[in-house]
């Protein structure tokens, strides 16, 4: 009997999501129904890391195949494990600038919501790598803003 208190890490696949954010909304996906993890789902849109690739070059085609967009300006701001039919260790990238026009290729719609609206997001891990991000933004706008004695 194993008294194990975590699961194997090290079999966990590495999968990239990024929170698009603009005008202090982001960009949220319905995950298409036929999908074997979180069908119907409200979350970040995301996808695998290929085997040979890099989180960075996961994100650059991740984002282009199910969004028709390249990111322009990105920042990795957490990792966080995630239980589906797989363990998936998920790297969360804030991007805030990217070339193209948004298309939905992937998902069953997507949509803008308020950073603020924390509650739309079905998937825990989502709604803490939310909450760290926006933690980030008022550290870095706070640090901005700060004066020197």
């Amino acid at each position: 009997m194993s008294t194990a208190l975590l699961p194997d890490l090290s079999a966990a696949c590495d999968c990239v999501v990024f929170l698009l954010v603009r005008d202090g909304q982001m960009l949220l996906e319905k995950r298409a129904m036929h999908k074997t993890s979180g069908p119907g789902l409200h979350s970040i849109p995301g996808g695998h890391v290929e085997s040979g690739e890099s989180c960075e070059q996961a994100l650059l085609r991740e984002m282009q195949e199910e969004l028709g967009v390249q990111p322009l300006r990105w920042q990795h701001f957490c990792t966080l494990y995630y239980q589906t039919a797989e363990l998936q260790r998920n790297h969360y990238y804030l991007v805030d600038d990217w070339q193209g026009d948004i298309q939905c290729f992937e998902a069953e719609s997507l949509h803008w919501v308020g950073l603020d609206e924390t509650e739309r997001l079905d998937v825990q891990e989502d709604r803490m790598a939310l909450q760290a991000c926006r933690q980030l933004m008022a550290t870095v706008r706070g640090a901005g803003t700060a004066k020197e004695t």
